[in-house]
């Protein structure tokens, strides 16, 4: 395989480190409009299968020539480039990956054109026609969340012969006490996009239909099996809940999302510093988002900093993924649920163990995107824009596990008699 990976920051570092440890892979780009991240992350990963180059993932000319003779792109870049990308792919032919995608900057998610809000409207999907007709597959979404997530509701729907619901949980918790009286806001990921998750009015599926609920609102106390236990959650604005009603079917009536309450971000956004709408200070207009982003701490500088002894030290945050399935089987009423570490380990030895397999322990992200980019070259993806309850689940969760680090999860089964 040869590919190019755009974006260098949080997951491109580890994508590419993954990337290079693989036999499969023979070549890897690195495209970055900041070279010099680019070449630090090279010099980590220290392989001579990668290589650098400057792209600009604002011009579509531009990724055309870095992904000239690329078997696929994988994307990790902010999700306003995400249509310059698949315009590339097309122009080039390659298969195109990306771990997130939506409206990327509106509190609308419907405000412009993008594949959540055609969706939600019944419109056709973008580039869905070009990618068919060139014998292409685009996989939006395959990262952890949506990704994993997304396979894990497929492998137990696949099981029902008709679904009623899809609820999903992912919850973090500190596991050591803060010596913070007050603590900074610190994303592990994308800052724009963990705010923007968190500022949007989330929309929910349910009675068949898509509907809007106020931000943090959901409230519940969800239990997790030990030793995580009860992690309080509200509904979170994510893909989940508009792309799996649409591409499962099976007369599904509600899908939802819930997630961690985030305090420092509700604060900020309560405050108004999600908004891109300029105000005033002393003269000069500044859009408050802008004024929060180029505060807080990148990273992508985790993977720089990260070492085999950081990796193996005890776990500060515990963190699971729980998909729940209900529906029919026969003449009974089943609920599935799975949970698993969202971060594909539970313990500072995992860690430890996936850094040293790849490079990194932030994989979480990056090694699904690699899956499904190993799945689209083998045939195993259907062709046009998919998300990734498209894929085989079977099939991908055996990718990962050949990979080197396979989704270890509970499984659980209620059955009742219909009445």
């Amino acid at each position: 395989m040869k590919i190019l990976v755009i974006g260098a920051g949080a997951q491109g570092g580890p994508c590419t480190s993954i990337l290079a440890r693989d036999p499969d892979v023979s070549r890897i780009i690195l495209g970055d409009i900041d070279t010099d991240l680019a070449q630090k992350v090279k010099t980590k990963v220290n392989s001579s299968k990668v290589s650098v180059q400057k792209v600009n993932a604002g011009d579509v000319d531009d990724i055309v020539q870095a992904a000239k003779g690329m078997d696929v792109i994988i994307t990790l870049t902010l999700t306003a480039f995400n249509d310059n990308v698949m315009q590339a792919a097309l122009k080039t032919g390659a298969h195109y990956v990306d771990t997130s995608f939506g409206e990327p900057s509106l509190m609308d998610i419907c405000a412009r054109e993008n594949m959540l809000g055609q969706i939600i409207q019944q419109k056709p999907i973008g580039f869905d026609h070009e990618f068919k007709a060139a014998g292409l597959t685009a996989i939006a979404g395959c990262g952890a969340s949506p990704g994993v997530i997304n396979v894990m509701a497929r492998y137990l729907a696949d099981k029902l012969d008709a679904v009623d619901a899809i609820r999903i949980r992912v919850g973090r918790r500190s596991t050591t006490p803060s010596q913070e009286v007050i603590s900074a806001w610190q994303p592990t990921w994308s800052p724009f996009r963990a705010l923007w998750g968190y500022a949007v009015e989330p929309t929910i599926f349910e009675d068949g239909r898509y509907t809007k609920h106020p931000i943090y609102s959901g409230y519940e106390d969800y239990r997790y099996p030990d030793p995580v236990g009860v992690i309080p959650l509200v509904y979170h604005q994510h893909q989940e809940p508009i792309t799996l009603p649409h591409f499962i079917g099976k007369g599904i009536q509600y899908c939802d999302f819930k997630y961690t309450i985030d305090k420092n971000a509700g604060t900020l956004i309560k405050n108004g510093f999600a908004s891109s709408a300029p105000v005033t200070v002393k003269g000069v207009q500044v859009a408050p988002i802008d004024v929060l982003l180029a505060m807080v701490p990148k990273p992508g500088d985790t993977f720089l900093a990260e070492t085999a002894e950081s990796a193996g030290q005890p776990l500060t945050v515990a963190g699971r993924a729980a998909v729940e399935v209900s529906g029919r089987c026969g003449e009974e009423k089943v609920e599935y649920k799975v949970v698993y570490p969202i971060s594909m380990y539970a313990d500072g030895a995992e860690r430890r163990a996936l850094f040293d397999r790849f490079g990194a322990s932030n994989i979480y992200v990056s090694l699904p995107a690699v899956a499904g980019a190993k799945m689209c070259l083998r045939s195993e993806a259907p062709r046009g824009v998919i998300a990734a309850e498209c894929l085989d689940p079977l099939r991908f969760l055996k990718t990962m596990r050949e990979m080197g680090a396979g989704v270890q999860f509970q499984e659980f089964c209620t059955r009742h008699p219909v009445v």
